[in-house]
């Protein structure tokens, strides 16, 4: 039997397209650190980066891509449209693709199904919606600036209504969200199935100081495979079939993420992180005008 080739993991999206099954996340990775970690990564081997308008770094990780030597067309890159920017889609793209220094890029997100008035600071618009949103980002196929499109921090009930809207012609290739045991969403991920949208995991490890680090289940299976409880949890999700994304800037756990290859959980494993019952979000909706995790995704 051939070894196990975690690293080399992809997934299919409804546009043909195929993303690499982990990505280096860059969310609050501070200015100074982050082309070092995209650097290191793609040096590592990774082939996927995510980032984000909101997190202020997209000029760091496209000049950490230039300096890697990896050529731009090998590797995944997606960003996302800020809330302050959504009935200002096409500025938005054309701004992100100036901060990274690239002429495309491999999947934009919708950050949040939140439209705020960059006029009013902290206030939805009243008339318009993410569905709006969404209308002028199907724009944005046929440009070269863009490959696919997709949502992030999208439920079950925000999707039912992009989905069931008339103004919905394209599919999104990807639904992010936040993945791990403590938050595993088994709804969520089988609506996003269901409707041929790809779940793409962040915070698959619970964040820093995650209290997975010390849960007992999965610290047993780490110690028996000899191998971090990171790289459990990661294996964990690329095994229930979404993509993942870990985040740090330092260059030995960049590297130590990526050492996935080889091994394999078991059904009984999996199974038993499954069954771990504690819960907890790392990313909350509080801080937004508007309700966005209604609790139906599990």
């Amino acid at each position: 039997m051939a070894a196990v080739k975690n690293t080399a993991k992809t997934f299919k999206l409804n546009s043909g397209d195929s993303v690499p099954g982990i990505g280096l996340g860059t969310w609050q990775s501070k200015p100074g650190q982050v082309e070092k970690a995209v650097e290191a990564a793609l040096r590592a081997g990774y082939r996927h980066i995510d980032t984000a308008f909101a997190y202020g770094n997209e000029k760091e990780v496209g000049e950490g891509i230039r300096a890697s030597g990896v050529p731009r067309e090998d590797i995944w890159l997606t960003t996302k449209l800020d809330n302050p920017w959504h009935k200002r889609v096409a500025e938005g793209i054309d701004q992100s693709l100036k901060n990274l220094g690239t002429s495309y890029v491999d999947l934009y997100l919708m950050h949040w199904p939140c439209s705020l008035d960059p006029d009013h600071e902290g206030k939805a618009y009243a008339d318009w919606d993410f569905v709006d949103t969404w209308r002028e980002m199907q724009k944005l196929i046929g440009t070269g600036k863009v490959r696919n499109i997709g949502v992030s921090n999208f439920g079950i009930k925000n999707l039912e209504k992009l989905l069931n809207d008339p103004s919905c012609k394209i599919v999104p290739a990807v639904n992010q969200i936040e993945l791990h045991p403590g938050n595993p969403s088994p709804k969520l991920v089988a609506y996003n199935k269901a409707h041929g949208i790809h779940t793409s995991g962040y915070s698959p490890l619970g964040s820093s100081d995650s209290p997975l680090y010390s849960n007992e289940t999965i610290n047993a299976i780490a110690k028996a495979k000899s191998r971090t409880p990171q790289q459990i949890l990661l294996v964990w999700g690329l095994q229930k079939g979404w993509s993942v994304l870990p985040k740090t800037v330092t260059t030995s756990r960049v590297e130590a993420n990526y050492d996935l290859d080889g091994w394999s959980l078991s059904d009984d494993e999996v199974a038993k992180i499954d069954a771990i019952p504690d819960r907890f979000k790392v990313c909350q909706d509080g801080w937004l005008p508007v309700t966005v995790f209604y609790g139906d995704d599990e």
